[in-house]
């Protein structure tokens, strides 16, 4: 006797149209985006400059392309190609999108637009996490993490290497120009109908080269005037395709990128303040952090830790303004060792001092132990768990944007944990 098998006709036609909301189960993920952000965000600033252009064509709805962008991200799929593909391939992104297609130019210009917008949603899902009970300021652990900008380091060049190449490039230039000029009647009956003086590729390209060399140096000269230097240092250097990024270490290599800075909630993960700056060290990031804490969620942290990057004077003086418990370290913490102690000697009578025998006399029962259980996780979650390991963007400011997006998704995900099973 035959194995039956279930009935499986692709030239079927449907009687009646499938629902989108029967494209995934009733407790996925895309159902949950889609509706928050239909129903719980404040979209104005996004729809409303839609509505004050005269009429045109209809663009696709701003909201779904919202929710697109952020269940996307939540996917692990950053890049505008990728996400229109998904559009036209994937159940569960039409299960956002109601079945529409836009292609990756219309995602491209949608996220580009609205860059600020956006992130303004990173403070709406926060309050949507506080008033789950996510969020409890108990403590909470601040570190940066190094992530790549889309620029190659190699794409650099230090202050001091510039007039040499600039040289160089100018001497090549001027040379292809002498021997052309002993060259017009070759030219014209190589170039026929042409005019004959078009430059070839390589010189166009090294004319190009030139300029962009002399604005890198304009611009190192320019910041050390401001920094109050009356030149800038030798090896200060200059990135031609994002000039606001710059070479950070990061681990046991150096990456050309920008220095993340995410707070995370002892509770759940949340990421309760974020920043982005293009400065490699940590120490001047602690007071915006604190800052931006309290006017992110009404109220401020109890305690707060950090590693020795963050620790300083002033940094110390900004947390007992703020009548924060802090845990700073102030050295660099021994290998399973439960207080970072350090070696760091000066003054007995320095708050410095003071947080190094706080620590110490605390041991493996100090609260700087929950630091390593909050960030550098909430950094694992995005970068390996979700592949987000280099921006799309570049220039300081989208940079930001788009590492707001980043951490608004994260808090989007510990909020739809919450869910009830239906």
């Amino acid at each position: 006797m035959a194995k039956t098998f279930r009935e499986w006709n692709v030239e079927q036609a449907w009687l009646l149209p499938p629902s989108v909301l029967d494209f995934v189960p009733a407790d996925h993920l895309a159902h949950f985006v889609r509706e928050t952000v239909r129903e719980q965000l404040d979209l104005s600033a996004i729809v409303l400059p839609y509505e004050q252009e005269e009429r045109g064509y209809p663009p696709y709805h701003p909201v779904m392309m919202t929710a697109l962008l952020l269940y996307a991200y939540s996917q692990g799929v950053y890049s505008s190609r990728r996400i229109a593909r998904a559009c036209e391939e994937r159940v569960d992104f039409m299960a956002v999108t109601g079945l529409n297609r836009p292609d990756f130019r219309t995602v491209s210009d949608f996220r580009k637009r609205h860059l600020a917008a956006l992130q303004g949603l990173f403070v709406q899902v926060l309050q949507l996490c506080q008033r789950a009970g996510l969020v409890k300021l108990g403590h909470v652990a601040l570190d940066g993490t190094k992530v790549k900008a889309n620029a190659s380091k190699h794409k650099a060049m230090s202050y001091g290497r510039m007039p040499e190449t600039a040289a160089r490039l100018k001497r090549e230039v001027r040379a292809w120009f002498e021997r052309a000029a002993t060259l017009d009647a070759a030219e014209d009956r190589e170039h026929g109908a042409r005019c004959g003086d078009e430059l070839p590729e390589w010189v166009a390209d090294k004319q190009v080269r030139l300029e962009k060399l002399r604005a890198a140096q304009a611009a190192l000269e320019a910041e050390a005037h401001g920094a109050g230097r009356s030149a800038p240092e030798p090896k200060a250097q200059r990135n031609f395709t994002d000039p606001d990024s710059r070479i950070m270490k990061s681990g046991q290599d150096f990456v050309q990128g920008y220095n993340a800075q995410a707070a995370v909630d002892h509770t759940a993960q949340v990421i309760v303040a974020q920043s982005l700056s293009n400065r490699p060290t940590d120490v001047q990031q602690l007071a915006p952090i604190v800052a931006q804490i309290k006017h992110n969620t009404g109220r401020q942290a109890r305690e707060l830790s950090a590693d020795a990057g963050y620790c300083s004077e002033g940094n110390l003086a900004v947390l007992a303004r703020h009548h924060i418990d802090g845990y700073i370290a102030t050295g660099r913490q021994c290998h399973g060792a439960a207080s970072a102690t350090g070696r760091r000697r000066g003054r007995a009578d320095t708050r410095v001092a003071a947080m190094r025998t706080k620590l110490a006399r605390a041991g493996r029962r100090s609260r700087y132990r929950l630091r390593k259980t909050l960030p550098e996780p909430v950094f694992g979650q995005i970068k390996q768990a979700r592949g987000f390991r280099q921006f799309l963007l570049r220039g300081l400011e989208n940079v930001r944007g788009e590492w707001s997006l980043i951490c608004t998704v994260h808090n989007l995900l510990k909020l739809a944990q919450t869910r009830k099973p239906s």
